[in-house]
């Protein structure tokens, strides 16, 4: 994995969570440079996903597998205990599932992104973590995005793993790294110029300002604007304009497609 410093940083984007493309979907993907597609287990049809993986292939935008429990109606953010034989099985699933589509559009799946209740616990719980990291290997990906600084790291990276720290510039962080919980104040930050300016703190200092006032120091390759949120498309426009601004190069982690 390339070494990387403030000069760079990856946009990404959790895309096809809808029941159709849409406009400020589009308006997303013409920002980002990595885009986390929905594998249809807790949001998305077929043909969202299918449109939203053609327009991130003709804008050049790497493709990442976003799987996640089977969980269409807590749109995969409830807490669930799922024996590992059956996590394992679920995720090589869907990922197999986009792989199939991406190929068949002349593409290809080039990392994995765990999404909501699935990536916070991996974060956290070994047993679930190492359950992940299995599956990313049986894949056949070498690269798994996943929160930076948290207990899925080593394991993926002792696997041969190539792990992409990721940050969040519209969550709120609790003073000790971990995002401040979505049913939580302060949870969401929905003013792009807000957000883009949280940005430039997590590529060109290193770190954010916590909920709390403390100083949180995170160490990211990669941002993630996430595509579910009303002001998603203009945070996405300003992030990457406020990066470029100050002479950040934004390109994919993934490389070209």
């Amino acid at each position: 994995m390339d070494t990387w410093g403030v000069a760079e940083v990856d946009l990404n984007a959790d895309l096809g969570e809808g029941e159709t493309l849409l406009p400020s979907d589009l308006a997303v993907l013409d920002c980002v440079t990595s885009a986390n597609l929905s594998c249809g287990f807790h949001a998305g049809n077929p043909g969202a996903i299918q449109a939203s993986l053609d327009a991130a292939l003709e804008r050049g935008v790497a493709i990442g597998a976003h799987v996640s429990y089977r969980d269409r109606q807590g749109f995969g953010r409830r807490a669930m205990e799922v024996p590992a034989p059956q996590l394992r099985a679920d995720i090589i699933e869907q990922y197999r599932f986009l792989a199939a589509m991406a190929t068949a559009s002349g593409g290809s799946v080039a990392y994995v992104k765990p999404h909501g209740a699935l990536y916070n616990r991996m974060g956290v719980d070994e047993a679930v973590a190492a359950v992940v990291v299995e599956s990313v290997k049986e894949c056949g990906v070498r690269q798994l995005v996943a929160q930076a600084g948290t207990a899925i790291a080593g394991l993926a990276a002792a696997a041969g793993l190539d792990v992409v720290g990721e940050a969040f510039a519209d969550r709120g962080y609790l003073g000790d790294g971990r995002l401040v919980p979505r049913h939580e104040p302060d949870a969401l930050v929905t003013d792009p110029r807000v957000v883009a300016q949280r940005a430039l703190s997590l590529v060109t200092r290193g770190g954010i300002e916590a909920v709390d006032g403390s100083w949180v120091a995170v160490a990211c390759q990669t941002l993630c604007v996430h595509g579910d949120t009303p002001s998603a498309s203009a945070s996405a426009r300003e992030t990457r304009a406020a990066l470029e601004a100050a002479g950040v190069t934004v390109r994919s982690f993934a490389g070209s497609v």
